[in-house]
């Protein structure tokens, strides 16, 4: 009976340490998807304002009626 115990419990231990293990390659995986997903944003925002600042963008502004048309400050002018 006690061979028996002593068995379940390393089966216990190991099915612990696997699932420990498996948990914390997990969470690093996501935390550094994370990060390369955040990374990824900033350049493209950073990107985008440059893009803005560029002689032949257009900023649109939405009208009275809802129509989007080119605002006041229109740089094409």
């Amino acid at each position: 009976m006690s061979a028996f115990l002593i068995r379940i419990l390393i089966f216990a231990i190991v099915g612990i340490a696997i699932y420990l293990g498996i948990r914390r390659i997990w969470r690093d995986w996501t935390s550094q998807f994370k990060a390369d997903d955040e990374e990824a944003r900033r350049v493209r925002r950073e990107r985008d304002l440059r893009e803005r600042d560029e002689p032949g963008v257009v900023d649109l502004k939405r009208d009275k009626d809802g129509t989007f048309r080119p605002g006041d400050d229109d740089k094409r002018r």
